[in-house]
């Protein structure tokens, strides 16, 4: 988050585990337990976006595939995407 961007206070509930690893972290890196949320929250956004590119550019290359081993392999692979292992 930039320093011109505005704050939006959220209140957050975190179980009893995932507190203390968050304040660990902050503790080792010598920064609030608030910086560690934001940027644990920005790193699993982006995560996110590039889970969702990827499975668009699967698909994509599924649809113009005309291989019957790679489309089988596609859709393997969106289906593990999609559905987990």
């Amino acid at each position: 988050m930039s320093t011109t961007e505005k704050a939006v206070r959220q209140s957050v509930s975190l179980p009893s585990p995932l507190a203390k690893r968050v304040k660990s972290l902050a503790k080792n890196r010598k920064v609030s337990s608030n910086r560690i949320l934001v940027e644990l929250v920005e790193t699993g956004l982006r995560s996110k976006d590039e889970e969702k590119r990827r499975f668009f550019e699967l698909a994509d290359l599924l649809s113009k595939s005309t291989d019957s081993k790679e489309q089988q392999e596609l859709k393997e692979k969106l289906a593990r995407m999609t559905f987990g292992e």
